[in-house]
C-alpha cells in the first residue's frame, strides 16, 4: 500500500512540475508574432502594391531613351 502511495505522490509531483514549465509557450509566443509580421507585411504589399508599381514605371519612363 505505502508503493501505492509513493507513485501516486510522484505522479502528482510530476504533473506540478509539468503545469509548471513554460518553455514550450515562448516558442508559440514567437510563432504568433511572427505570424501577425507576416500578415502586416502582406497587408502592405497589397495596400501599397500599384503605387509602388506605377511609382517604378514612371521612373523607367523617364530613364527610357527619348525617340526623335
Amino acid at each position: 500500500m505505502l508503493g501505492l502511495i509513493t507513485k501516486v505522490h510522484n505522479r502528482v509531483t510530476e504533473l506540478k512540475t509539468f503545469g509548471k514549465d513554460e518553455s514550450g509557450a515562448t516558442a508559440i509566443e514567437y510563432g504568433l508574432i511572427a505570424a501577425g509580421i507576416a500578415v502586416a507585411i502582406i497587408a502592405a504589399v497589397f495596400a501599397l502594391g500599384d503605387e509602388v508599381k506605377g511609382f517604378f514605371e514612371n521612373i523607367q519612363s523617364q530613364l527610357a531613351p527619348k525617340s526623335n
